[in-house]
């Protein structure tokens, strides 16, 4: 079963609505109870990164998310989501979870933000999660914070380019996925790469 982590401000009904699209099964959780009978967990993420850090201690569920992540369940983190797995933010200075080292920037202030719209990924070499979704794939963004191409290290499965910055646009290390656009609104090849998700085994 695939846990959609509800901290209060995720973009759950999009999620769940791709989810029910490619008939997976899933529950949404807000404890540590339901992220640890977990197969799979999502993080969505629409919102604030300190709001999404203070939620999660709130619930009490940052170690729990941690645990989990270190078990080798897979997790994929959905925009702010994929955020959430770096140190820290200039959003806020509220610490990550810190499953990647690194900090999250601003857009610089002369560019137009939010980045909104669609834009092509620049797939860097063979992935699990990006496996089938053709030679010139454009997904749905929406945000104003990013993950620098040079941060990322060499766990960008894809990079993007916005307001002449090169950014992380989707990570993967073992069981560790983090896709910065919304899959849940970029149509079919959205889907593809959630059930390229949902296809992972344990790490």
């Amino acid at each position: 079963m695939t846990a959609v982590f509800d901290y209060g401000a995720g973009n759950l009904r999009s999620v769940a609505n791709t989810l029910e699209s490619v008939a997976a099964p899933f529950r949404i959780v807000s404890d540590a109870a339901g992220l640890e009978s977990a197969a799979r967990i999502i993080l969505p993420g629409v919102g604030h990164y300190g709001q999404l850090l203070r939620s999660l201690d709130r619930l009490r569920v940052r170690e729990t998310l941690r645990e989990r992540i270190a078990a080798g369940v897979p997790f994929l983190g959905i925009c702010l989501g994929l955020q959430a797995l770096f140190d820290s933010s200039e959003e806020a200075p509220e610490r990550g979870l810190g499953i990647y080292p690194g900090r999250v920037v601003r857009f610089p202030s002369d560019a137009r933000v939010p980045h909104m719209g669609w834009n092509r990924l620049e797939v860097q070499g063979e992935s699990l999660l990006l496996r089938e979704i053709g030679a010139e794939p454009y997904v749905y963004f929406a945000n104003s914070y990013y993950v620098p191409a040079s941060d990322a290290g060499g766990h960008a499965a894809a990079l993007c380019s916005y307001a002449e910055r090169r950014f992380c646009a989707a990570l993967e290390r073992r069981n560790v996925f983090g896709v910065q656009f919304h899959p849940e609104k970029s149509g079919p090849l959205g889907q593809r790469i959630v059930r390229n998700f949902l296809e992972a085994g344990p790490c």
